[in-house]
């Protein structure tokens, strides 16, 4: 399936849809981006490196969610989610991408488990990705977010 045709039948399926803008949706995102940075960073005192490799990896997804609700944008599928940070905001994607699949291979397959150098390099990515996300949330105008859904609405 094509890169449209997937993002044509989430769109289908009602999993992206251009909503209102919420800015209680996206504060509520914030939050749990960063409450779920505090936890990996816990998770990485204590040693357990691939819960803290997932924690790490949803706190850069919750910011992605509200940089698309400030948008008016939902979105309920992470590859999907991360494809557009890149073709609809024009924001690099390689960190998440590579912190999703960090998570997965560390959550689903024993032989490649994260060690601590590891989990602190995920962490610090995940702090710079979340800062730079804020940033674009931060910066966001009524014309930006019209341009951003015009881009999203082609796709549909």
């Amino acid at each position: 399936m094509t890169k449209q045709g997937f993002l044509r039948k989430l769109h289908k399926d009602k999993a992206l849809l251009l909503v209102e803008p919420s800015a209680d949706i996206r504060m509520a995102y914030l939050k749990k981006s960063e409450s779920y940075l505090a936890s990996a960073k816990l998770l990485l005192d204590h040693e357990r490196f691939e819960e803290a490799v997932s924690m790490g990896y949803y706190s850069m997804y919750y910011s992605v969610m509200a940089l698309f609700f400030a948008s008016g944008i939902k979105c309920e599928n992470h590859t999907a989610a991360i494809m557009l940070l890149k073709d609809v905001f024009g924001i690099d994607n390689f960190s998440i991408h590579f912190a999703k699949t960090e998570r997965i291979d560390k959550q689903y397959y024993v032989e490649s488990s994260p060690v601590r150098d590891d989990v602190v390099a995920l962490i610090r990515t995940a702090e710079s990705f979340n800062a730079g996300i804020l940033d674009a949330t931060d910066r966001l105008t009524n014309e930006k977010i019209e341009s951003f859904r015009a881009k999203l609405k082609k796709v549909f």
